[in-house]
């Protein structure tokens, strides 16, 4: 197996077809059709289905495209290990951060960045799924967490801690009775943001209390759980960080404010090798140290 054969089939499937692989690559389309071709061949198994109308991968092509991206990072990496060692950050860094991550202050952050590194292109994907970093050829992920991330090869620090604060707006308050205890949210409505739940727990740190809860409206993203709240909808648990303005202009109001409701770790992960880059290294350090400055981001704990 060439290795130029397999860059030359990853082009093809990031490109839709060996067409627009070869104008990419300003080679003969028979060319590149001929070296996949060689390639399936060398590995015993066929990757793509050709028709005259659809370019596809087989379940094989699918599998073997996901390692074959990643070699082709890494191969990227150690080019760029060597040319970029001791040198100014340049080249493109690939970030994945949910929406909520942007809105406390990694969108500034990332702009900062890149004014203050011209040589750096940014890529940035939103989104809440875990992403898988080594698969997907992502560098940086962003990753606000309750419990402790599993062990695996990827490089984790740790940046940060966020609180979470029972919120309601006082239109709501004004149709409802304040709850003065847990347990009393049962005979509200109630804001939740995992959709895996029908009934979710909200756990109690100090003192230790679980209450199993009914919920009026579920949602997989904090901003549109803040936004609910905000509309009287309910009660919502929400990090500290994302609902602070609202609750300083009175929008929002703290609810069970002797009661720890927990919170979130925030962290970052790089895959080994990778994160070693200069380029990746100066966002990664921007990132750590831009989110808790002037008051943007979580409370290190």
């Amino acid at each position: 197996m060439r290795f130029d054969d397999l860059a030359l089939f990853v082009a093809a499937v990031d490109r839709g077809g060996f067409s627009a692989a070869a104008r990419a690559l300003g080679l003969p389309r028979s060319t590149v059709s001929k070296r996949v071709a060689e390639l399936e061949r060398s590995i015993g198994a066929l990757l793509i289905q050709r028709t005259t109308r659809r370019f596809q991968l087989t379940h094989a092509g699918e599998q073997f495209y996901r390692h074959a991206a990643a070699a082709m990072l890494e191969a990227a990496a150690a080019q760029e290990a060597v040319e970029n060692l001791r040198t100014e950050p340049a080249g493109l860094v690939t970030i994945s951060a949910s929406w909520t991550s942007m809105t406390i202050g990694l969108s500034k952050v990332l702009n900062e960045v890149a004014a203050h590194h011209p040589k750096l292109r940014l890529k940035i994907s939103l989104t809440n799924r875990f992403v898988d970093l080594v698969g997907e050829g992502v560098d940086i992920a962003l990753r606000a967490h309750q419990d402790e991330l599993a062990d695996s090869d990827l490089v984790q620090r740790r940046i940060g801690f966020t609180r979470n604060y029972v919120v309601a707006s006082p239109e709501y308050l004004a149709t409802s009775d304040t709850p003065g205890h847990p347990d009393e949210l049962m005979q509200h409505a109630i804001i939740h943001g995992d959709t895996h739940v029908d009934r979710p727990v909200w756990s109690f740190r100090t003192p230790l209390l679980s209450v199993r809860l009914n919920t009026r409206i579920v949602v997989d993203d904090p901003l549109h759980a803040l936004s609910a709240a905000l509309s009287g909808l309910g009660i919502a648990n929400l990090p500290e960080v994302l609902c602070r303005s609202a609750l300083n202009r009175g929008n929002l109001m703290r609810l069970l404010p002797e009661w720890d409701a927990g919170g979130a770790h925030l962290s970052l992960l790089t895959p080994t090798r990778r994160g070693q880059l200069p380029s990746i290294r100066a966002v990664a350090d921007a990132i750590a140290s831009g989110l808790v400055a002037a008051g943007e981001g979580p409370n290190l704990h």
